[in-house]
């Protein structure tokens, strides 16, 4: 009855506490299976998770994958993304015990079919503001237009700015931040609906980026 009694005692003081998992932290390119790292403890409420990009330039395929701590509700959510001809799915799944290795997640299906909407797209890796006169055709799903920037702080901070079509459940997964290894980044999502014949020469202003405490 004491120990019972003990256990029910260690129960309650962790959910008036609030219990933070332990997850591992590390990315990895193209090679899934090596991608390891050391454990950090999660804020209260989150999960461990891993995040899996695929893009697809050309024909030519680049696997990203990244382990951490996430919160419940970005856990199972898959979409893609398209950028002047670079396809990009991608997907996480969430595990709920200590340094857990969550599941590769399985990606949606490529859809090259045009759905009839429109969107401006460009790429900056070196700032956060981008102009373009280039308008692609969505395919599939993708009947959003997006605009993430990203900003990456090391040393130095670096940014980013991607402009294009979207599936709903990418724009759901909203913005996401991470830490490994010292860098941290933050990325921040923000769609609008498709549109048919935008006009060219659409202007996306600089999005004002205030660093978070991310894979959370």
């Amino acid at each position: 009855m004491r120990s019972l009694l003990q256990v029910l005692c260690v129960l309650s003081a962790l959910v008036a506490t609030g219990y933070s998992l332990s997850c591992t932290v590390c990315s990895s390119s193209n090679e899934p299976a090596s991608c390891t790292g050391p454990s950090m403890t999660c804020p209260a409420g989150n999960v461990c998770a891993t995040l899996v990009r695929l893009s697809n330039l050309g024909g030519v395929e680049d696997l990203s994958l990244s382990r951490g701590c996430t919160l419940q509700s970005k856990c199972g959510i898959t979409g893609s993304s398209t950028i002047s001809g670079m396809k990009i799915r991608s997907g996480t799944s969430c595990c709920s015990t200590d340094n857990c290795t969550p599941s590769i997640p399985t990606l949606p299906a490529e859809n090259n079919i045009k759905n009839g909407v429109t969107c401006p797209s460009c790429m900056n890796i070196v700032s956060d503001k981008c102009s373009t006169s280039k308008i692609i055709e969505c395919t599939g799903d993708e009947e959003k237009c997006f605009v993430q920037t990203t900003t990456i702080t090391e040393s130095k901070i670096g940014k980013e700015i991607l402009t294009g079509c979207a599936t709903d459940s990418y724009c759901n997964a909203g913005s996401q931040s991470w830490s490994d290894g010292g860098i941290y980044t933050e990325m921040i999502v923000k769609c609008s609906n498709g549109s048919i014949g935008l006009h060219k020469g659409f202007f996306f202003p600089a999005v004002a980026l205030l660093l978070m405490k991310l894979l959370s």
